[in-house]
C-alpha cells in the first residue's frame, strides 16, 4: 500500500511499528527490517515487514536431552528466548510451547527445526501443520537436516512440487519409526513379563494376621476404616485381597 508522506513521517511510523510488535511478541529479536522508500517527487513508501526467527526443539520424555537440537538452533542465530522447547510424545500438536510458538508467530517470520520427526510424528497431523504454518501463518520453515525442505527457497512451482513431495515422504517415516518404537516397547514389556519382572505398584504386604482381622470384620467386631489403617491398604486393595483369601480357603 503505498502513501505519500514525508520521509520523518515514514521513520516515525517504523519506531511506532516496531514498539508495537515487540509489545505483541514478548519483545522478540529483529532480524531485518526491509523499508523501501520511493522517491516520487513527494515522500512514498511501501509498509515494512518486521521478521523474527524461532526455533521449536521437542524430545519424547523428561529424561531425554534436548542440547543437540538447542545447539543447532544457535548455530543459526535463533535468540534463547525464542527457542520453544517440549519434552512430550509427537503424536499429536497438543503440546504447551509449540502451541504459545504458533501464538506468536508472524506473517514472514521464520522457523528453524533440526528434523522433521521433531515437528511431529503423525504423518497427517504434519501435514496438516505445515499447511496452517506456511499458508495460514505465512511463515517460512527450515528443516535443517534436509536442505530441500526449506520454504524460502524454489518458490515455483517445481520447488514446490518437490518439497510437498519430500514432506510427505519424511512424515511417513516420522510416524512409522514411532509406531515401531511402540511396537518394540509392547515386545520389551511381554519379555520382561516372561521373566517374571512386574509392572506398576509393589505388591502391598498384609500383616500375618489378615486372616484373623477379616474374621473379625465379617463378625462386625471391628470396622472397615479401622482394619484398612491397620493393613496400610486402600479399600480396592483390601477386597482384591479379601478374594484372593477366599479361594485359597476354599481349595
Amino acid at each position: 500500500m503505498m502513501k505519500d508522506i514525508d520521509l520523518q513521517t515514514v521513520e516515525q511510523y517504523a519506531k511506532r511499528e516496531l514498539i508495537n510488535r515487540k509489545a505483541m511478541r514478548e519483545e522478540a529479536p529483529i532480524l531485518e527490517i526491509p523499508l523501501q522508500v520511493e522517491d516520487h517527487g513527494v515522500g512514498s513508501f511501501i509498509e515494512h515487514k518486521i521478521c523474527s526467527v524461532f526455533g521449536y526443539v521437542r524430545v519424547s520424555s523428561v529424561d531425554q536431552n534436548e542440547d543437540r537440537q538447542i545447539i543447532a538452533m544457535r548455530n543459526v542465530g535463533v535468540p534463547e528466548q525464542n527457542i520453544f522447547t517440549d519434552k512430550q510424545s509427537g503424536k499429536n500438536f497438543d503440546r504447551p510451547s509449540y502451541q504459545k510458538m504458533v501464538n506468536v508467530l508472524r506473517e514472514g517470520d521464520l522457523l528453524y527445526i533440526l528434523s522433521i520427526d521433531r515437528l511431529g510424528r503423525n504423518y497427517e497431523e504434519i501435514q496438516n501443520q505445515w499447511r496452517i504454518l506456511t499458508k495460514e501463518k505465512k511463515i517460512d520453515i527450515v528443516v535443517l537436516d534436509m536442505p530441500l525442505l526449506d520454504t524460502r527457497q524454489g518458490k515455483d512451482l517445481m520447488g514446490t512440487f518437490i518439497a510437498d513431495l519430500v514432506l510427505q515422504i519424511l512424515s511417513f517415516v516420522a510416524q512409522s519409526e514411532r509406531e515401531r518404537i511402540r511396537e518394540r516397547q509392547r515386545q520389551g514389556i511381554e519379555a520382561a513379563k516372561a521373566r517374571g519382572v512386574r509392572f506398576g505398584r509393589p505388591e502391598a504386604v498384609l500383616p500375618d494376621n489378615f486372616g484373623m482381622l477379616v474374621s473379625k470384620w465379617e463378625k462386625k467386631q471391628i470396622q472397615l476404616p479401622e482394619l484398612l489403617e491397620i493393613c496400610g491398604i486402600s479399600e480396592a486393595t483390601f477386597y482384591r485381597r479379601l478374594r484372593e483369601l477366599r479361594i485359597m480357603q476354599r481349595k
